[in-house]
């Protein structure tokens, strides 16, 4: 048994660190707010992001990040992209080079363009070559704490790291593959976000299955494009963290992306939509940062670029879609 520090207590965070505590791990779980600690402590309960739903007896939280990690083995960090290199560098002076990093974000620094791994290796490299590992796949928190059977994504250049976590994760109800792409995990966790929010503005119209069928298929290809220009193996998008994600984003309706996107397609202002949520929807952000990234790589993707200009509110949804279906014929 590991003692395992998880970063972060929305909706995954706290999903993940109750597995975590269920299989028997010392199990420290962080939260931003006063409020989750309290409720957490109080009646093993995460009132603010899972309401209704016990916690296990030995998964202790805590506001204070030196206590969270002091002795860990292994630090699982499910924090919005955007905050990810200020938590770390707080971080920092409580990580150990012994220390195995579980990145579960899947989204993109906007400023630098970076994954989260690279992002934590920037911050963490100058100290100490950190050991690194990347986690995505189709995984609903409220499902995994229910136990629903969930197959995920354990990425690393350092094979024994995943391995360790593969072994320390794995459960009836969570079984976790091991791929040395990193490249290929993270950016389809990331990618996927933006088609989905273009899955969502679809049901917010109104329109029928044919639609997301081909936004599914023609975003695969998109983040397909992208992230074998950026290195990644073909097989990887087409696997647990690309198309598997990319179903479960684009058609569950537990998906925060596709939630926004649901919105937009009624009609509502993005500032709203936004307003109202608790969580962070990582595809609002993700999406400026994958068209920057496209354009850095020479890369089309006509879907991505039409969801950004439907966020920034250069056109509406249905003249988003118009100018899509209106593009030059091709080849598939």
């Amino acid at each position: 048994m590991k003692k395992i520090a998880t970063i972060g207590a929305g909706n995954w965070g706290t999903a993940l660190a109750a597995t975590f505590a269920q299989l028997g791990h010392t199990v420290t779980l962080w939260a931003y707010e006063a409020e989750v600690v309290e409720s957490i402590r109080a009646r093993h309960e995460n009132t603010l992001f899972m309401p209704g739903i016990k916690l296990p007896e030995n998964l202790s939280a805590t506001g204070n990040l030196g206590e969270a990690l002091a002795g860990a083995d292994i630090v699982v960090t499910v924090i919005p992209s955007h905050v990810c290199a200020t938590i770390y560098q707080q971080m920092l002076p409580h990580l150990r080079p012994e220390m195995i990093f579980v990145s579960a974000t899947k989204g993109l620094d906007t400023g630098r363009l970076m994954r989260m791994t690279e992002v934590i290796r920037s911050v963490v490299g100058p100290s100490f070559p950190p050991r690194l590992c990347a986690l995505s796949g189709p995984s609903f928190a409220k499902e995994v704490m229910r136990g629903d059977p969930t197959a995920v994504v354990v990425a690393s250049d350092d094979r024994d790291a995943a391995q360790q976590v593969q072994r320390q994760f794995a459960s009836r109800a969570l079984r976790l593959y091991t791929s040395s792409d990193v490249v290929g995990v993270e950016l389809g966790g990331s990618v996927k976000n933006v088609i989905a929010v273009a899955a969502g503005v679809v049901e917010g119209l109104g329109l029928g299955h044919n639609p997301t069928a081909a936004l599914i298929t023609r975003g695969l290809a998109e983040m397909t494009r992208l992230a074998c220009a950026c290195g990644a193996k073909r097989e990887t998008l087409a696997g647990l963290a690309g198309m598997g994600d990319l179903v479960l984003t684009c058609t569950g309706d537990l998906s925060r992306n596709r939630t926004v996107g649901v919105e937009l397609g009624k009609g509502r202002k993005l500032a709203d939509i936004i307003g109202s949520m608790r969580m962070v929807a990582e595809g609002v952000k993700t999406t400026a940062a994958t068209v920057a990234l496209a354009r850095k790589y020479q890369v089309e993707m006509p879907i991505t670029r039409q969801v950004n200009r439907i966020l920034e509110g250069e056109v509406s949804p249905p003249e988003a879609i118009r100018e899509l279906m209106e593009r030059s014929l091709k080849e598939e």
